[in-house]
């Protein structure tokens, strides 16, 4: 079983303290690596590492040179884009065929941000002043510390430090406890790719030692976090005692809203992508399927006719399509919605309960789930399941579509499936949520910004927002007055 240790300042250090933590794979319910358990002691050293580099040779460098750097980062990742994804199934458990979908995609962020790095412009304001000149320019934050999640570890440091690094920042990430191997083999990559020592650092650890540490140091300037709303609600708490920034991409609890002049067939695929495809685990999940009553029956029936056929497995072979509940807590969680969900008077229609123990290895599959009947105060449809759990919802109308969408806490993501262009814009417009799709679902783009609104966070990742949210704006007044 392979030692992971710390990555800081270009060098693996191991722990401070001497401890270890395992890495369990969930489909086999065995450990597989030992990561190192960090604490505050490994978060100083961290930070005093980024903190260095920000104000030496990676502050000095040329924006045009910091994007070369990137550049070169992209080529390493493309080249060990499968060997990555192999690492994260083991650590998270989700499908080889998205894992390597994601890996493959992900030097499109480094690409991106390296050609805006040297792009970043201020502007001169016109001022209303005599004989001044005002303009503005923008500056990196500082140190970042990148609180990653355990569904798409990669993912999320492309979304993070791909923009905070273009932007001239430097970072320590705090990858979760289950999932954090294949962010320290990253690191490695952006040691071979010319990151000067001190850019790009890793410990690994507890979110309540390690990330905690991070969130509380003075020289941390910003947290970007991905997580759930009630770590992301304290943890923006803990930040505003020292006016750190935030970026907090939290839960969502999104509506797959399916009118009955959608195309039923193509509506139906993108349900079942929207919440199985990644066994539920993924914010933006489709977790309710607001369905058109004059079309319910029906379009349910397709729904659980397809999702009945989902095959349940090794998440490394292309057949499977569910794999397994990432970590035992997580899992638990979702048979505890499922009952919640029983005992509140929804109808379980599929599945509604783990895989037979013994049937599959590591004992932490829970069966493809539908409900019915739901209503829209159910705490089925209020509250993030993150598991492969559906409920639907009829509606009569547009409006009423629009009032139950709306209707949660949350506001990360949507889909409306309709062929009338007109109630598609309408819907967008209504609809409060940081992404909705039309005829389509879990789409993403290192060029769109994804975000979330309500308790779904703070802040935007991709696009060219996010850069902008590793930047200070400073205004800068000349005045050329002769004394008279």
């Amino acid at each position: 079983m392979e030692t992971y240790h710390h990555f800081i300042n270009g060098s693996f250090f191991e722990p401070a303290n001497g401890e270890w933590l395992d890495s369990t794979d969930p489909y086999l319910g065995k450990p597989w690596a030992r990561i190192a358990r960090g604490n505050a002691a490994d978060a100083d050293k961290a930070v005093a590492a980024a903190s260095a580099a920000f104000h030496g040779e990676w502050g000095a460098m040329s924006a045009t040179k910091r994007g070369k750097v990137m550049m070169r980062l992209a080529d390493l990742v493309k080249a060990n884009a499968k060997r990555l994804a192999e690492i994260e199934v083991r650590d998270n458990g989700k499908l080889l065929s998205e894992m390597t979908g994601q890996l493959f995609y992900h030097p499109e962020w480094w690409r991106y941000y390296a050609g805006l790095a040297d792009k970043i412009e201020g502007s001169v304001t016109p001022i209303d002043k005599p004989d001044m000149m005002a303009f503005t320019r923008h500056e990196p934050l500082g140190v970042v510390a990148a609180l990653t999640a355990w569904n798409s570890p990669l993912l999320f440091i492309a979304w993070k430090c791909a923009p905070a690094l273009a932007a001239g920042c430097t970072v320590v990430v705090k990858p979760s406890e289950f999932a954090s191997v294949s962010t320290l083999e990253f690191a490695k990559l952006t040691k071979e790719a010319g990151f000067p020592d001190g850019v790009f650092n890793v410990i690994t650890g507890l979110g309540p030692e390690a990330g905690a540490a991070l969130v509380d140091h003075p020289d941390v300037a910003k947290i970007s976090f991905t997580g759930s709303d009630t770590t992301g609600a304290h943890i923006y708490a803990q930040a505003a005692k020292s006016m750190k920034r935030v970026s907090l991409e939290l839960g969502g609890k999104s509506p797959n809203i399916v009118f009955e002049d959608a195309d039923l067939e193509l509506a139906a695929e993108g349900v079942i992508s929207g919440i199985f495809a990644a066994s539920g685990q993924t914010c933006m999940a489709g977790s309710r399927l607001l369905v058109q009553n004059s079309i319910r029956e029906e379009f349910t029936q397709m729904v659980i006719e397809r999702a009945s056929k989902a095959r349940k497995g090794n998440p490394m072979l292309p057949e499977t399509d569910i794999g397994p509940v990432t970590t035992p807590p997580q899992y638990q969680k979702v048979l505890d919605y499922i009952d919640i969900a029983k005992t509140e008077g929804a109808t379980c229609v599929l599945g509604g309960g783990p895989v037979a123990p013994g049937e599959l290895p590591g004992d932490q599959f829970v069966e493809p789930t539908i409900f019915t009947n739901v209503r829209p105060d159910m705490r089925i449809a209020q509250e993030e399941v993150f598991g492969p759990v559906l409920s639907v919802i009829g509606f009569e109308d547009e409006d009423d579509a629009i009032r139950i969408a709306n209707d949660t806490i949350y506001g990360l993501a949507a889909g409306v499936w309709t062929e009338s262009m007109d109630r598609a814009f309408r819907m967008t417009s209504a609809i409060k949520s940081g992404t909705v799709w039309v005829n389509a679902y879990r789409v993403i783009s290192y060029m769109m910004p994804f975000g979330g609104m309500k308790q779904s966070g703070i802040g935007r990742e991709s696009g060219i927002e996010a850069i902008k949210e590793y930047l200070e704006t400073k205004s800068v007044w000349f005045s050329y007055a002769r004394k008279k």
